[in-house]
């Protein structure tokens, strides 16, 4: 979740010729020096993490230059993949793994419920993705996670390391530095 929003900076930069202003480079250089300060404090190459941040990176890329609206384009991205999740759902279910229609009908509930939990980011996702340039939306993507960070840290009582405080800091540094350039920016713009 560190990586993906440095993906979508670069993404914006290579494919769509987005150009970063200068304390716009000094936000983003925070938050890669950073992630890859937990990278090299953990001590190994973070493949899945890497993974997931390419195909989401990539996913907002073809979101945002996708000539169909938000909601058209995620009721087709829905029905398309709708079809091998219901035979990957089937496939579960004769090998008598599956979840669905096996527990109890209060789970039931709450996977179907998820549909839903999961569509609405989704939806506003490419409605950002649309307006805004793919770095900006790259950067607000570490809200999300530290959102999840502080929950864990605060609210469940989990332990941090002082590497991911340092970079913490580093990340929300960035962050107020990218959008406090933005808003200059805008307001000379006006």
């Amino acid at each position: 979740y560190y990586i993906n929003p440095l993906v979508n900076v670069v993404l914006g930069m290579v494919f769509l010729r987005e150009r970063l202003r200068k304390p716009q480079i000094l936000a983003v250089l925070m938050a890669a020096t950073g992630v890859l300060y937990l990278t090299i404090y953990f001590g190994e190459f973070p493949w899945i993490a890497l993974t997931l941040a390419l195909t989401f990176g990539f996913y907002g890329l073809i979101r945002k230059v996708a000539p169909v609206g938000s909601l058209v384009g995620l009721a087709v991205e829905t029905m398309l993949l709708s079809i091998p999740a219901v035979i990957y759902l089937g496939y579960l279910d004769s090998q008598g793994v599956g979840a669905i229609f096996r527990v109890s009908f209060k789970l039931d509930l709450l996977l179907i419920g998820c549909a839903p939990l999961t569509a609405v980011p989704l939806l506003f996702f490419t409605l950002g993705a649309k307006r805004l340039y793919l770095s900006t939306v790259g950067l607000m993507q570490y809200i999300g996670p530290s959102g999840m960070f502080f929950l864990a840290v605060f609210f469940y009582g989990e332990s941090f390391l002082k590497a991911q405080v340092w970079t913490f800091i580093m990340i929300w540094s960035a962050l107020v530095i990218y959008s406090i350039d933005s808003v200059l920016y805008y307001r000379q713009e006006r």
